[in-house]
């Protein structure tokens, strides 16, 4: 079944590519995605599955495959939301939704999926076990898809569940992998701080906010470097500090927004605990009244070893040209809401190279310049089938 598989990816290379190129160019917000989901609903018309429509919190869609063979119960899946971003990349078939554009290979991985599952279902009588295809709605914004998706409680029968992410820091041909924790999991908070106004010649009848909210910024850092164990992974950032006001007038509310990043649920609930801990120090200190939004959404995406290192020996004995090599990567520090999966069913997250030919130093994910190989397209294609049919082996 393998080199059938193989051959029929390899026939059907162009359509993945058409395919990735309509969704560029037609691409939708997160939560939004309701012509996305008909098209890829429409791809499945008439085919023998079962599809279910807007599973979740919004336009998800899971394919079952039945194949006719016993067998494992396994998810695949591809996420197809884009980004509030206005595309400068040049390409002809460039995003037709002003201010909309995707940034982060969703098309790609859509594009391929598409087309592996249609090869899986024409094969679907020499396939062993199920395959239950995810495409998913709204992996970019919090609380995201995935989440209400595994809620649902239709994937409850899967034995794994496996994802790809195209990413431009290697060429097309490098299948990355990550055993363990790959992904940061991730909190926003915003912290509104109350005191109160007054003149700025006359500090002691006001209680400055603004004095408050930069005891706040500062403290917050000591978290990270006097609160966490220096061989742990923790990033809190402030991305706001509202307090604009007249030069002459003390503040007497701001609002100051953030970000934090972790790798461990453990390091997750000491950093929650310290920023706790701070903030009712400040309200001490300073007299002063806080109320604190912190919302964690994402969780770190733990990646199963030993089924990652099924993936690993599926790659590494493929002898499909397009697969070159495979490649250890580091734990990234971003965010990715497969981690749901993950934290539910043994699972593998693993990534996909797609810089572009002749650049040395491609735009990264979400850049409004993004683009991709579309060779990865296949690449990730043929990984991802090397899986399928080690599965069944």
């Amino acid at each position: 079944m393998k080199n059938q598989l193989m051959k029929m990816l390899d026939e059907r290379k162009e359509e993945m590519i058409q395919i990735r190129r309509h969704l560029h160019e037609n691409p939708e917000l997160s939560f939004k995605e309701e012509k996305t989901a008909q098209y890829i609903i429409d791809f499945y018309k008439g085919k023998d599955v079962d599809i279910q429509t807007n599973v979740g919190n919004g336009y998800g869609i899971i394919v079952t495959i039945k194949g006719g063979k016993p067998g494992k119960t396994i998810g695949l899946r591809a996420d197809f939301d884009a980004l509030p971003i206005h595309e400068e990349a040049d390409v002809p078939f460039k995003s037709k939704n002003e201010g909309v554009m995707h940034a982060c290979g969703h098309d790609g991985h859509t594009a391929y999926l598409l087309i592996l599952a249609d090869c899986l279902i024409q094969l679907k009588a020499e396939l062993s076990g199920t395959y239950k295809i995810i495409h998913q709605h709204a992996e970019e914004v919090p609380p995201g898809g995935a989440k209400s998706i595994v809620e649902s409680g239709l994937l409850d029968d899967l034995d794994a569940v496996y994802g790809i992410h195209l990413f431009p820091t290697n060429p097309a041909g490098d299948v990355g992998y990550r055993s363990g924790y790959a992904m940061a999991g991730r909190t926003y908070f915003k912290l509104t701080i109350q005191g109160v106004g007054g003149h700025g010649s006359s500090p002691h009848l006001a209680n400055d906010a603004i004095v408050a909210g930069a005891y706040f910024v500062t403290a917050v850092q000591t978290v990270i470097s006097r609160r966490l164990n220096p061989f742990d992974m923790g990033v809190i950032t402030i991305g706001s500090f509202d307090g604009k006001g007249q030069f002459n007038v003390i503040k007497d509310s701001i609002e100051i927004e953030g970000d934090v990043r972790y790798m461990t649920a453990e390091t997750q609930e000491l950093i929650d605990k310290e920023v706790h801990r701070i903030v009712k120090g400040i309200e001490a200190e300073f007299g002063v009244t806080c109320e604190l939004e912190y919302v964690p959404d994402y969780p770190p995406l733990y990646n199963d070893p030993e089924i990652t290192a099924g993936v690993v020996k599926a790659v590494e004995n493929s002898k499909e040209p397009e697969i070159k090599k495979i490649v250890e990567f580091q734990p990234f520090s971003g965010s990715e809401d497969f981690a749901y999966y993950a934290a539910k069913f043994p699972a593998c997250f693993f990534y996909i190279g797609s810089k572009p030919k002749g650049v040395e130093k491609a735009y990264f994910n979400h850049h409004p310049k993004w683009d991709i190989d579309e060779d990865a397209l296949l690449v990730a294609a043929k990984a991802v089938a090397e899986v399928v049919c080690s599965i069944g082996e």
